[in-house]
């Protein structure tokens, strides 16, 4: 654990290795919070990475696979278009998003419009289900075929480009599902992302991916945050309570998440309009979206993208963070967290969104009936104060 009083500097200016790793530190937040201030010579993010440079910084930024307690193949939270409202107010369009996690990050990225977004995530399973992502998002021409291919239920002609998300989610809800399409489907996913792409995919990146689509397969667009691990261990977790009707914590479904709307009467989520949807698809053709496996308290995945940012002289607009901060807490990595995240571009505007019911690390946590807002540089600076 960091000790981020260690940092001031030894009176008497002694070389010991604990004194030099002291200052070096002192120097590189200081340095850190007072970001890009135009003195480092940069490129813009690229309009388009190329497949070798996305497989690269997605492989070379990444650490050791980690576990969490779920698979997390969807989120769980309702509410969390709540906040992108006041979200829009605060972080800026056009800049770079972070995020953990699966398909909620792709709301917000349609809500905010980034150049460039990192998914960083302690599972190399979540980056395989972005792999996943990424090729479906590739092959689909629209919504309706996107989710088609996702669920392995053959496309209905009864949707257009104006369908709403509960009409697109209704007509696949009663849809049948097909093993021939799933079968389909998982090759042309294996085929596009190594040979059109050439990715180096191991024989465990296509287990992860095979699994994950299974159960979007299996449970179709009635799926939830609980029913891989119902599957797996169903009397396990039918003795908690989260079973697949469920209506609770884990009972919230893929349909449910996509026909939600942000408090205000606007649907937000990827899957409600076709303008949301193209974008998500076009960054993703652009090799834009790079998923990274990485532990937010370690000491490798955030900071190379804080380097790789600056050198492009990109900002963070917004910090998607779920509740990792509650098991970061746990572990005693707050505090090496929040240095990572002084190793990231910011400015006033850079903002965090976490799961509701916490005030912040700094205390400068915002409700949003779901989710919260904090301001990145603030709550940095304030912890290491």
């Amino acid at each position: 654990m960091v000790v981020f009083g260690y940092m001031r500097p030894h009176p008497l200016f002694t070389f010991s290795r604990t004194l030099i790793f002291c200052l070096a530190f002192s120097c590189t937040i200081t340095a850190l919070l007072v970001l890009s201030s135009g003195h480092i010579t940069a490129t813009p993010i690229p309009a388009r990475l190329s497949d070798e440079q996305f497989w690269k910084l997605s492989s070379t930024f990444s650490e050791q696979d980690g576990t969490f307690r779920s698979d997390n193949l969807l989120s769980n939270e309702l509410n969390f278009q709540y906040v992108i409202p006041e979200l829009l107010q605060t972080a800026k369009q056009g800049r770079v998003y972070m995020g953990v996690g699966p398909e909620q990050n792709f709301t917000y990225i349609a809500a905010l419009k980034p150049a460039m977004a990192f998914i960083v995530d302690i599972r190399h399973g979540n980056l395989d289900v972005h792999l996943m992502y990424k090729a479906l998002f590739e092959l689909s021409t629209d919504r309706a075929d996107f989710v088609s291919r996702l669920f392995s239920r053959k496309k209905t002609m009864d949707l257009d480009s104006q369908s709403s998300a509960r009409e697109l989610f209704d007509a696949y809800l009663s849809a049948e599902p097909s093993k021939e399409l799933f079968d389909a489907n998982l090759k042309a996913i294996e085929d596009h992302l190594k040979t059109h792409h050439g990715f180096s995919l191991s024989p465990g990146d296509m287990e992860g991916i095979e699994w994950a689509l299974s159960n979007y397969y299996r449970f179709g667009p009635s799926i939830n945050y609980n029913s891989s691990a119902a599957a797996a261990a169903p009397e396990i977790v039918g003795a908690t309570g989260f079973g697949a009707r469920n209506r609770g914590f884990g009972g919230v479904t893929y349909a449910d998440l996509m026909m939600a709307e942000d408090g205000k009467s606007e649907y937000r989520s990827y899957l409600a309009t076709e303008e949301n949807f193209k974008f998500m698809k076009d960054l993703e053709t652009r090799n834009l979206l790079v998923p990274v496996v990485g532990d937010f308290g370690g000491s490798k995945a955030i900071h190379e993208i804080g380097k790789f940012l600056k050198s492009n002289d990109a900002i963070v607009s917004a910090f998607y963070l779920s509740n990792v901060e509650q098991y970061l807490s746990q572990d005693g990595k707050t505090a090496a967290f929040l240095g990572n995240v002084a190793t990231l571009p910011l400015d006033e505007s850079s903002t965090f969104i976490r799961s509701g019911g916490g005030f912040g690390f700094g205390g400068f946590g915002r409700s949003g009936l779901g989710s919260e807002l904090g301001n990145m540089l603030s709550e940095v600076r304030a912890y290491i104060r």
